[in-house]
């Protein structure tokens, strides 16, 4: 008898806790999301356009917080500058400065002994403030960290930050640009693009290209055949990609074209997103010779009709060869009626940095220990 009791007041408990739970469920309000059957047509557009204003806006203010960061190490090193030369400072001040701005900011990085001094050689490296709010405001302190100590030419740091903003370069890969000198090579492959291609295309084109290309990560080797080039580039494809430049996208290696009767091979394919077109690049392991332009002729005429879309621009050749005659690479490339741009590859880098300039400042990882030590 008392089971049965204990039964009915479960099912008693049970019936309650549903009701209970039903007139939870009957209060909460949930928001539920249309179906995209009930959206207007113009949702999806709307909502992208939104995105991509939001993303705008985001960038917008990261760009504007770090150029407001810049301006500001710029203007402490400036007084930092003024009171040295007129009172003096020394060492043992700034070291103090340090101790009481960290005192009263205590949330706030970058406010080291060290890194103060690395504000008063920015502003005594850039005393003009308008080119401090130009393209040194829209990179980090960390490249302008590297710009100082890697670089002494004021016009040459400028490139390299104009360059890092245009191609959206991090901290390691702007240093990976100027140990290559970079400065020195793009723009320099000899090339018939201004006979071949509108101006506005060959401009940038001419931009795109560098001589030399180093495959320094290759290692010393000195490869006798192109076959064992082509392999060893395969096998560091995201550092060639990095050599090549912004813009690039890998294709394929030895692409097939059918052309007659006869079977021929592309050695690398790629395509090029601002030029909008693909590039050829075809490799030697021997000094230029004149027929290679005709044989990249030949390529980029089958690569344009089996290849191309029609939205697309016309196949640009690079061939990449051991070493070259500058005088008859001009010859061989005047009547040729395809783009084609002509560039030597070396595997070895020579170090630009002057010998006076080592050491003179602490590297830029060891600036970075420091700061996040004070996160």
């Amino acid at each position: 008898m008392k089971s049965k009791r204990n039964a009915i007041a479960l099912v008693r408990l049970n019936a309650g806790s549903r009701r209970a739970l039903g007139r939870a469920r009957d209060e909460a309000r949930f928001t539920v999301p249309a179906m995209v059957a009930e959206l207007p047509p113009d949702y999806a557009a709307t909502l992208a356009d939104l995105k991509k204003r939001i993303q705008e806006s985001r960038i917008k203010t990261v760009l504007s917080a770090n150029a407001a960061m810049i301006l500001a190490y710029w203007e402490i090193g400036q007084i930092i500058l003024k009171r040295q030369a007129s009172e003096g400072w020394g060492t043992k001040v700034i070291d103090r400065l340090s101790f009481d701005l960290r005192d009263a900011f205590p949330d706030m990085q970058g406010l080291s002994p060290r890194n103060l001094k690395y504000m008063r050689a920015f502003a005594a490296t850039w005393p003009n403030r308008a080119i401090v709010q130009g393209p040194l405001a829209q990179i980090t302190w960390y490249h302008n960290l590297a710009l100082m100590e890697k670089l002494k030419e004021p016009d040459i740091r400028l490139w390299y930050a104009r360059k890092t903003v245009e191609h959206g370069w991090s901290q390691p890969i702007l240093c990976l640009q100027i140990d290559g000198c970079a400065h020195k090579r793009l723009g320099k492959a000899i090339n018939n693009f201004p006979a071949t291609l509108p101006p506005a295309d060959s401009d940038m084109a001419g931009q795109i290209f560098k001589d030399p290309y180093l495959f320094d990560f290759l290692g010393t080797a000195d490869p006798r055949r192109e076959r064992e080039v082509e392999h060893a580039l395969m096998g560091h494809i995201q550092r060639f990609l990095l050599e090549l430049g912004a813009g690039f996208a890998f294709m394929g290696r030895q692409v097939h074209l059918e052309v007659g009767s006869k079977d021929f091979y592309l050695d690398l394919l790629f395509y090029h997103v601002k030029l909008r077109c693909y590039v050829v690049v075809e490799l030697k392991a021997v000094p230029f010779e004149p027929g290679f332009a005709g044989q990249m002729n030949m390529y980029l005429s089958a690569a344009d009709d089996l290849l191309r879309h029609p939205d697309d621009k016309p196949t640009i050749g690079l061939l990449l060869c051991r070493s070259k005659d500058k005088i008859v690479v001009e010859y061989a490339l005047r009547d040729v009626k395809k783009p084609i741009g002509v560039a030597q590859w070396e595997t070895k880098i020579v170090k630009a940095l002057p010998k006076e300039f080592k050491g003179s400042l602490p590297t830029v990882k060891e600036i970075e220990k420091e700061m996040e030590a004070q996160s």
